[in-house]
């Protein structure tokens, strides 16, 4: 498989998915969601029994959408996108097999929504995740308010969103929201640690179990269909105006709550 913006590599039954946009820190864009889309589409999940995700280099799993294409949109265009990070990332819920995150550095925004849609999330012991978007004057729009509401409760979802803050690998690991930690050198050993188990497993019971989980939490279309309609609806207002500039700038929103 040959993309821009994704890596791919296969050995045995396990799969390498590596987002590759590493001067941008691994920031998503429209065409990493199209390429993300073929990708999973055409996988032939017979030859594939543990799928590993990760961004290239060291310094950022994903750091979240691209805020310079995003400093153009209107409704129209912010809906798009928001309805196309949701369709991607369901995409790896519906694989019938064990899809592991891999996290160095930071998992924030788009990016944590990323790790969010996997089944075993591994973090750096150094890394950070996060929903940064408030600072912007937005949310987590790719399903994140829902994801991170099942994975950690509403409460702490709301913290965590509102805030906009950083969490450390600890409290990630504290809250639940990632099974492991382990040093840079060692998170693709702890991953292949889950893989050879997994691929030891049976792969029809692994696809079911999988499938029924999913089923238990099941994201409402409605309910998605809100999120995006919220999320485009920001940007006809002057504070996510104010926020997206402010970050191109490199200083710190000024936002009036309009």
């Amino acid at each position: 498989m040959n993309y821009k913006n994704l890596k791919w590599k296969q050995k045995a039954y396990e799969a390498h998915l590596t987002i590759s946009r590493p001067s941008f820190l691994n920031a998503l864009n429209s065409e990493v969601f199209e390429e993300l889309e073929h990708c999973l589409s055409s996988l032939d999940t017979k030859k594939i029994r543990v799928l590993i995700v990760k961004g290239d280099g060291d310094k950022a799993f994903v750091a979240g959408a691209d805020i310079k294409e995003m400093s153009s949109f209107d409704f129209k265009k912010a809906q798009e996108f928001s309805q196309k990070g949701q369709k991607t990332f369901s995409l790896f819920e519906k694989l019938p097999l064990p899809v592991i995150a891999l996290i160095q550095g930071f998992a924030l925004g788009g990016g944590l929504e990323l790790a969010l849609a996997c089944d075993i999330l591994i973090l750096d012991e150094k890394g950070k995740i996060g929903f940064p978007e408030v600072k912007l004057g937005l949310f987590p729009s790719f399903a994140g308010t829902q994801r991170l509401t099942h994975a950690v409760g509403p409460y702490k979802a709301k913290e965590m969103i509102f805030s906009g803050n950083f969490y450390s690998a600890s409290q990630a690991y504290n809250m639940g929201l990632v099974q492991r930690i382990a040093s840079k050198e060692k998170l693709m050993m702890e991953a292949q640690e889950y893989s050879k188990t997994f691929q030891e497993r049976g792969p029809l019971a692994i696809a079911k179990a999988k499938k029924l989980i999913q089923h238990s939490r099941n994201l409402n279309l409605e309910t998605l269909k809100l999120e995006s309609q919220n999320f485009a609806s920001l940007f006809s207002t002057k504070d996510t105006q104010e926020g997206l500039l402010a970050f191109l700038e490199k200083r710190k929103a000024e936002f009036k709550g309009i």
